[in-house]
Formats: C-alpha cells, sequence, structure tokens
C-alpha cells in the first residue's frame, strides 16, 4: 500500500452536518412559563395570609338626640357576638314627654310600635341608622329629618331606668352596632369676646 493511500485511510472523513452546541437561550420560554405559574400560584396565598382589615370608624357627626346635653345613665356594652348579651346603645336620662331630636340628617325608615314600644329609626348617610326607644313618633317611614329635629316625645318606662324617663339611642352600621358617643361631634367653634381696643386706642 502506497503512503498516500494509508494517510488517506487514516484521515476520518469530514462530516456534512456541523453538531450545534446548544444555545442558553434555548429553553427560556419554558422557564419563563413555569415562574409565571409560580407566581399566580403565591398571589393568592399572600392574599390570604394578610389579615383583613376592620372598617374604618365614622368620623363624629351626630349631635346629642336630647336636649340640653342629657346625663348617660347606662353606657354602651358592646356584645361579643351576634346573640350574647350586651347594652346595644346608651340610655340618656331625661323627662316624659320630652322632645327627642334626630341625631343626624337622614330618612325615617321606621316609626311605631315594636314589641309593645314606640320606636324611631332614621338612616343616615355612610351606612348608618340610629334609633330611638320608646318615644311617640311625630314623623312616619320616609319623612326625611334634618339635624335636631323633634322626631318625637319621649315616653316613661324604659326597663332599668333610674329617673323619671331614659332614651335608649342605638346606632349601627349593618349589622354591627357602634357606641353612639364616639359618634358625637363636639362644638369646637371659639367664641371671641368683644374687644375694645379700638376705643383704647382712640383715647
Amino acid at each position: 500500500m502506497t503512503p498516500i493511500a494509508l494517510i488517506s485511510r487514516n484521515v476520518s472523513p469530514r462530516r456534512r452536518g456541523r453538531h450545534r452546541r446548544p444555545s442558553r437561550f434555548g429553553r427560556m420560554p419554558e422557564v419563563l412559563l413555569i415562574l409565571l405559574f409560580l407566581g399566580l400560584l403565591l398571589v393568592p396565598l399572600t392574599a390570604l395570609a394578610q389579615p383583613a382589615t376592620a372598617p374604618a370608624e365614622p368620623e363624629p357627626r351626630f349631635s346629642w338626640p336630647l336636649s340640653p346635653s342629657p346625663p348617660v345613665t347606662r353606657p354602651f356594652e358592646p356584645p361579643a357576638g351576634p346573640y350574647a348579651p350586651g347594652h346595644r346603645g346608651v340610655d340618656l336620662g331625661g323627662a316624659p314627654g320630652q322632645q327627642v331630636l334626630a341625631a343626624g340628617p337622614g330618612v325615617v325608615v321606621f316609626a311605631g310600635l315594636l314589641a309593645g314600644r314606640g320606636v324611631v329609626s332614621v338612616d343616615h348617610d355612610g351606612g348608618l341608622r340610629t334609633t330611638y326607644e320608646p318615644v311617640t313618633a311625630l314623623v312616619a317611614a320616609g319623612d326625611q329629618v334634618y339635624r335636631g329635629q323633634p322626631i318625637g316625645a319621649l315616653d316613661p318606662g324604659h326597663p332599668e331606668c333610674q329617673v323619671t324617663a331614659c332614651l335608649h339611642w342605638a346606632v349601627r352600621r349593618g349589622e354591627e352596632y357602634l357606641n353612639p358617643l364616639s359618634l358625637i361631634q363636639v362644638d369646637s367653634r371659639i367664641r371671641l369676646k368683644p374687644w375694645n381696643g379700638g376705643d383704647a386706642m382712640s383715647r
């Protein structure tokens, strides 16, 4: 065998197709899809892990339903549950026949007898409802009332009342009862006394 033949046998023929190295970007679409899927799973879990925020307390907007400012004979005692015992409002000392005033503007949704007692309920903005009992109603359901408008006359006979007559005043938002005293708007207007400085300067 000639030297040329030996050289031709030892040299391997070139492959027609070139072997391509795998691109590092070849699997990127699959990786992105996996990350997106995991992100969609984690979002609901993080939302469940966060505690639910309680509804914000409404700002003080009401005035006393009796005038002048009455004594509180029994405070608000929030119940532990919907059917648990408690005092779902405040009792205010008054006199029989005293005018009961709307604590704020709204619409009367009930005015009549309930379990033998006279009751007036008024709906206000923000989902609030005020209830007054025992009263002889001076308004009817559907009437619009303004703040301080007489809506009834106070009746005696409220249970556990330690004075001649007590008004039970309650406020609720949906099924949640709120402390009415925390919703009373305090008059913060500054009253200026007359100033005679001009007379003093002219002297």
